[in-house]
């Protein structure tokens, strides 16, 4: 068949390849360090977080990459290398979506530069290596700095966080605060049969804690320790915040993989509310998947007058957030 190309024809087929190279490695750069930031980069070392980043997140990108750049210089090697390409990605992707969104654009990749033959070929070579690689680290940048600078004091005992007009006490690390998947069920089974000090689960209904109602949950977001100044909207089931907020202490544990909570709130039988670290608030069957899924049970303070205050985290323009403990076993 490659007897039957013109030149010009192989030309426009070998850009063409370019283009489709570009097109599917710069989805997949973005996503990838989109998605690394969001989900992923909550290691305690920095050696895990880029071992993720890059056999994971980023892992369909360098493959569309590195089969395009090897393609083009070696022209022959198309179609084999192609071939290893798409059997990696369905090994790793043995679904639908890796079919669709990476077996299948391999595979017209390996045709396209078996038979293609773009002209400059150094200009080739550095649009399909060179395009998607900026394209990673621009959209990388800013979730990446949110990522660097999340805030951890080091404390995941029981706290009472008060601001933007919600007072609650959310539960210590542990069964009332998992670092691991949870239904919405499980969730609220947890939270009724869990003991005061959030340590353990009762055989039975206790009581003393609950979910978080989406309103409750969205007002009590925060950013770098304060209040990220949230409001929730039940006609538009909307949150707005003035600043976003993050994956930071006292609510979040910046080193847990979970990034979504369940809250109480029901959107018809089958479906809850959820909220993000970010404040991002949707929808979801109950069922929830995922390790990154889970909950933190609250319940309402005692009285302020037996709980020490921690003064040194007040004020802010987005809402004053206080800290308190609960117990005098806690630790700042």
């Amino acid at each position: 068949m490659r007897s039957l190309l013109t030149p010009r024809r192989q030309e426009i087929l070998g850009w063409l390849g370019v283009s489709v190279s570009v097109l599917f490695s710069g989805i997949w750069g973005f996503w990838g360090s989109v998605e690394n930031f969001f989900e992923g980069w909550w290691f305690t070392s920095l050696w895990k977080d880029l071992a993720v980043m890059f056999g994971r997140y980023l892992a369909p990108m360098i493959v569309v990459v590195a089969a395009s750049a090897i393609a083009l210089r070696w022209r022959r090697s198309a179609l084999p290398v192609f071939g290893l390409a798409i059997a990696i990605a369905l090994f790793s992707h043995p679904n639908a979506a890796g079919v669709i969104l990476i077996a299948i654009p391999l595979l017209i990749l390996g045709i396209l530069f078996h038979f293609g033959s773009p002209h400059p070929r150094v200009w080739a070579l550095r649009a399909v290596i060179c395009l998607p690689i900026l394209t990673a680290v621009v959209c990388g940048v800013y979730p990446g700095w949110r990522a660097v600078n999340r805030y951890d004091d080091g404390n995941h005992g029981m706290r009472l966080v008060v601001g933007n007009g919600v007072e609650l006490v959310w539960a210590p690390e542990g069964p009332g605060w998992p670092s691991h998947y949870a239904s919405w069920w499980q969730a609220q089974h947890v939270c009724t049969c869990l003991s005061a000090d959030g340590r353990s689960i009762s055989s039975k209904p206790q009581d003393l804690w609950r979910l978080p109602t989406i309103d409750e949950a969205v007002r009590s977001m925060v950013y770098r320790g304060r209040n990220a100044g949230g409001t929730w909207d039940p006609a538009r089931d909307r949150a707005r915040y003035r600043v976003t907020p993050n994956k930071d202490s006292p609510l979040w544990n910046p080193h847990s993989p979970v990034i979504y909570w369940w809250t109480s709130s029901e959107f018809g039988r089958n479906k809850a509310f959820r909220i993000a670290y970010n404040g991002n608030v949707a929808a979801f069957v109950k069922r929830g998947w995922g390790n990154y899924w889970a909950y933190r049970c609250v319940s309402e303070p005692p009285g302020q007058a037996t709980l020490p205050t921690r003064s040194d985290m007040t004020g802010g323009r987005v809402g004053d957030a206080r800290f308190l403990a609960t117990s005098p076993l806690s630790i700042w």
